[in-house]
C-alpha cells in the first residue's frame, strides 16, 4: 500500500454510534437486563454495561459462558430488541454529536457510521442524529459476520469510505471501539460518554480521550482530526 493517497482518495473518520453519538448505552444495558430475566437469568446490570458496545453474539458469551446451550440466544436478542425498540421515538445524540459530524465533514473528512446495532435500529439512530447530508456511509451488524471486539465492522466502514486503513480515524466509547480499531489498523480517539474510564480507553488504544462529542468539538484543531488525512 503507498504511504501516500491517491489523488481522489480522501480520509475517513469512522464513528461508533451507540454511546459515541447517541445517549443509549444505559437503554440497552435495561434492554438486556429485562431480556434475560425474561429468559430467568439475573444478571446484574453493572456485568453488562460492560458489555455493551460488543455484538450480541460477544455478549452472551461473556455473560453467559461461550460453552452455554446457544439455542435462547435468538429469543434472548429477539427480546433485547422489542424492550429496546419502546426508546426508539425518545433516542436522544450526545451534546455536539450532530455538529461535530458537520464539522469533520467540513474539514474534509468522510463521515462514516460504524454501528454493531441492527440496520433498522441504526437507521433510526441516524435520522435522530439529523446530519445524514454529511454521512457517507452506514455500516451494521448486518454487513460483518462477526461483531466487536473483531474487527471487522472497522474494515467494512473502511471500504464503504473507499480509503485506506492508515487515512481513517475511529471514535468510540467502549474498549471494544479501541480493540476491533487497532485490530484494523486505524487510529481511534476515545469519548467518556459510554462510561468507561479515561485510563481504561486509553489502554484500550484511544490515543486521546475526551469528555463528549461537544468536548472533542471544542478540541477539533488541536486534535488528529485538524487535518486530513490524520495527523501523525
Amino acid at each position: 500500500m503507498s504511504d501516500a493517497p491517491d489523488e481522489d482518495t480522501r480520509a475517513a473518520v469512522l464513528f461508533d454510534v451507540d454511546g459515541t453519538l447517541m445517549d443509549t448505552v444505559y437503554l440497552h444495558t435495561v434492554a438486556w437486563w429485562e431480556a434475560l430475566r425474561q429468559q430467568g437469568t439475573h444478571v446484574t446490570t453493572a456485568r453488562i454495561h460492560r458489555c455493551v458496545g460488543m455484538g450480541s453474539d460477544h455478549l452472551l458469551d461473556t455473560l453467559l459462558g461461550s460453552d452455554r446451550d446457544r439455542g435462547a440466544d435468538d429469543t434472548l436478542s429477539a427480546a433485547h430488541d422489542t424492550v429496546y425498540a419502546q426508546y426508539w421515538s425518545r433516542l436522544t445524540p450526545l451534546p455536539g454529536a450532530h455538529d461535530l459530524l458537520l464539522a469533520c465533514a467540513a474539514r474534509g473528512w468522510r463521515v462514516v457510521l460504524a454501528s454493531s446495532a441492527r440496520k433498522d435500529e441504526a437507521e433510526v439512530m441516524t435520522r435522530a442524529l439529523d446530519a445524514g447530508e454529511v454521512i457517507t456511509a452506514l455500516t451494521t451488524a448486518d454487513d460483518v459476520s462477526s461483531s466487536k471486539p473483531a474487527p471487522d465492522i472497522v474494515q467494512q466502514a473502511l471500504e464503504k469510505a473507499g480509503v485506506p486503513a492508515e487515512y481513517a480515524v475511529f471514535v468510540g466509547d467502549a474498549a471494544w471501539d479501541g480493540k476491533a480499531a487497532h485490530k484494523a489498523g486505524v487510529r481511534c480517539l476515545g469519548l467518556l460518554t459510554g462510561g468507561w474510564t479515561r485510563q481504561e480507553l486509553s489502554e484500550a488504544g484511544m490515543e486521546a480521550v475526551y469528555d463528549s462529542p461537544a468536548d472533542l468539538l471544542h478540541h477539533l484543531d488541536d486534535s488528529i482530526l485538524a487535518t486530513t488525512p490524520p495527523r501523525l
